[in-house]
């Protein structure tokens, strides 16, 4: 089943379909699902801890939620020898009862998409795994993730920031199955014994059911480094204007004090965000996150610095200076190691997009401190003369 418009369908879907005549079952075997309403599912989701389940359906209605979701359908009829197909059609039934269908979900590695290719492989003494575990891709489960959801600029921004080194690492065509169409793709290469011994297809026949009129993902993913880095710069560029006027205006301290408190406060939420899905949760695809550089929590100390420094206490603006400066410096380090081998993580939007908002808060945050102490200075020398 090809891409839907929801983010997890974004990723499409597929099935074993087994129609058995002498039985008259028409069974779909479906790998993907789970339940919101399920117990502690959002904590487990935060977790990553995630129960998913397989179920067979009546192939025909269970085709159609598709077709009326105008979503992609295509059939590919396998030709598995006699045995091998009553073997799968045993295993998804023992798989389909209570006690052996649930199984902890992984977005790459155990998804609806690698089970099906996982059983479909068991029957066939591992020829799939022997024909794609070492056939490069010259792709990555980042490049994937991100083609496919280029439709939802804040989902694409979101998991670029989330994710972490793991998901740059190549992947071999066995691995790329995680995807249903890869997987389709892929079974179209194997070869089984044909009656004589002579290699056959595994693919015996294919068709489309439905053609979906939506705009299919691209190919590849789109290279928007220049619009992040544009938003960076104007953001950037606009906390160091309303800087320059805070002291007299009260508008342009007032969207100062909004750019930068509310930069402050996203960095630093997304910080504890990155820091916690990497020290408290199974998501190990977040590990080692080097976005951490460029959204810190330490970016709260600001946020919190923030108040203060606006209605000119030195002591809060001294700390605001400091911590902004701070804060610009982890960024310059977190854009400086990418020269260093071991870091890897593809994060350079996150970098454009971050280092000039650093820097633009950092410089008008420091001008403003400049600025404001030696008038304390001149301040405090008057009242030391007063009291003379």
């Amino acid at each position: 089943m090809g891409p839907g418009r929801l983010v997890y369908e974004r990723f499409g879907h597929n099935a074993i379909w087994i129609h058995d005549p002498a039985s008259g079952t028409d069974q779909a075997y479906n790998y993907g699902l789970f339940d919101l309403q399920q117990e502690n599912f959002l904590f487990r989701f935060i977790q990553g801890q995630m129960w998913y389940w397989m179920q067979g359906f009546p192939a025909e209605r269970y085709l159609s939620s598709y077709l009326r979701d105008n979503r992609s359908v295509w059939i590919q009829e396998l030709a598995l020898p006699p045995s091998a197909r009553l073997e799968l059609q045993r295993f998804l039934r023992w798989n389909e009862q209570p006690e052996n269908r649930f199984y902890h979900y992984h977005y790459y590695r155990d998804n609806c998409s690698t089970r099906v290719r996982d059983a479909l492989d068991r029957v066939l003494g591992g020829r799939i795994e022997a024909r794609t575990d070492t056939v490069p891709t010259g792709t990555t489960y980042r490049f994937h993730t991100q083609r496919l959801t280029a439709n939802d600029p804040l989902v694409f921004t979101g998991l670029l920031l989330a994710l972490g080194e793991g998901v740059d690492q190549p992947i071999s065509a066995w691995e790329e199955m995680f995807l249903p169409l890869k997987l389709r793709e892929q079974v179209r290469k194997v070869t089984i014994p044909g009656p004589g011994g002579a290699p056959v297809a595994l693919v015996r026949s294919e068709r489309t059911l439905y053609q979906s009129t939506a705009e299919p993902p691209p190919d590849s993913p789109p290279d928007w480094m220049g619009r992040y880095l544009l938003l960076g710069m104007l953001i950037g560029a606009m906390v160091v204007v309303l800087g320059s006027y805070a002291k007299r205006n009260r508008a342009a301290r007032f969207g100062f004090g909004v750019l930068v408190g509310g930069w402050g406060l996203l960095a630093g939420l997304l910080g504890l965000v990155l820091a916690g899905l990497w020290g408290l949760t199974d998501h190990e695809m977040a590990y080692a996150n080097e976005n951490l550089f460029q959204v810190n929590p330490l970016a709260l100390a600001l946020c919190l610095l923030l108040p203060g420094a606006l209605r000119g206490s030195s002591l809060a603006l001294r700390g605001a200076a400091g911590t902004a400066l701070a804060l610009l410096a982890l960024s310059v380090i977190g854009a400086l190691v990418k020269l260093l081998p071991g870091f890897d993580q593809a994060n350079g939007e996150i970098i454009v997009l971050a280092l000039p908002i650093h820097a633009g808060v950092a410089a008008a945050v420091v001008r403003r401190y400049a600025v404001s102490a030696p008038a304390e200075g001149l301040r405090a020398l008057r009242r030391i003369r007063e009291t003379r």
